[in-house]
Order: structure tokens, then sequence, then C-alpha cells
């Protein structure tokens, strides 16, 4: 049997089947790709553009691609003619270059905008006022090319579980608010490998997994 398969197979049984799993494929080759799609697989996740744009060029049309590393303003042009999903929308700049450049391409843009729930620095994400400010802005029709599908945040990186789930519950807390206004709100993208499982459990519908599924990522 294809382990990757497997491995796809055996986290899907053990989730909802309303939750989304993202096979996070970064540094990971185009044929371990191909061997997911292949099994029925179509969610996959990158975080560097250039890796991508490469894996998109090469790969079948009918992937959805979710772009969930930090995302330069400046490489934005590349991946939106495609892209499925951006995950990690964390400032308004960013936000008004999407909308720039998917004007650009004829298309709408699903996003979602990345909070920081994790008290590490490294992490990116967007604090609550920022976020109502953007909320604000998009009652007000100001992104035309722009469709704010929920939000997405990562955990602090400790084995304390606690943390962990206080840090998911507030994220959670946030997208019920929202979601009772805004009906595009549709994810909640919280959890990876390490983690998913408590994110499960605090209101996740979309999760990035990435080494539990094509083993341990290889660094480039």
């Amino acid at each position: 049997m294809n382990t990757i398969c497997d491995n796809i197979r055996k986290i899907q049984t053990g989730i909802p089947e309303s939750v989304i799993l993202v096979a996070v494929s970064k540094t990971k080759p185009a044929e371990d790709i191909l061997t997911a799609y292949q099994c029925g697989h179509r969610h996959f996740g990158e975080n560097k553009v250039q890796e991508l744009v490469q894996k998109y060029e090469v790969l079948p049309k009918d992937i959805h691609w979710h772009m969930i590393g930090h995302l330069q303003r400046n490489k934005v042009k590349y991946i939106v003619p495609f892209v499925y999903l951006i995950h990690g929308v964390d400032n308004l700049k960013l936000l008004k270059e999407i909308d720039k450049q998917a004007a650009k391409n004829q298309r709408v843009i699903n996003i979602l905008l990345q909070i920081k729930i994790a008290r590490e620095e490294t992490k990116y994400g967007m604090d609550e006022k920022t976020l109502q400010d953007i909320l604000h802005l998009y009652r007000q029709n100001e992104f035309k090319n722009i469709r704010i599908k929920g939000l997405m945040g990562m955990a602090t990186f400790t084995d304390d579980t606690k943390q962990i789930s206080s840090e998911f519950a507030y994220l959670q807390g946030l997208y019920s608010v929202y979601k009772k206004e805004f009906t595009g709100f549709e994810y909640l993208s919280m959890g990876m490998s390490g983690d998913y499982q408590i994110a499960l459990k605090n209101g996740s519908n979309m999760i990035r997994i990435g080494s539990a599924i094509f083993g341990e990522r290889t660094y480039l």
C-alpha cells in the first residue's frame, strides 16, 4: 500500500467529514503531490511562492492550492492567477495588494485573516484591533476582488497543551463572533501535525498537515 495515501486515509477517518484537510507539501517533490492527488486528494498547501508556482505549472489544474506561508506584497502577482485560498493575510497593505492584483486578473480571491494567537515573536498575525479595522472596511465594500472566508492562526510551539488549547479557543471565539455577521465566513484554519487534535476540539474546520502525511520535511 502507498504510505502517503495510507496516511491521508488515516487522518481523514479520524476527523469529521466537514473538516478540510490541507496536505502541506512544502519542500516535497511534485511526484509526492501527484501520488496524493491520484488517491483523490485535492487540497495542498505551500509556504513559498516560487515553489508554489513551479508545482502549479507541472501538476493537474484542478488542485486547490493554499498559500499558507507569510506572503510578501511583491510576490502576490505570481499566485493570484490560480491560488484557491490565501491563509496568511496579516495586514491591510497586503490585503490591498491582493485586491489590486485580483482585479487585474479578473478574479475574486478567497483569503483568511491571520490572527496572532501565539506568544512567540516569530509568529505572524494581526491583533484584534487591526482585525476590527479591516472588517470595518470590508463592510464598506472597500475590497471589490477579495472574499474573506474566515480566520487562521498558529499556536505557540510548546508541549503545554493547556496553553495551545487556550490560544485556539481565543481564535474560535473571534471566529464565532464574526461568523454571525459575515455569511461568507466558512473556515477556521488552525491545527498542524502536532496539535490538530487540540484544534479540532476548539472548533477548527481546516487543518494543515505536512509531516504526518509526507514524512519529515526536507530542508533545501
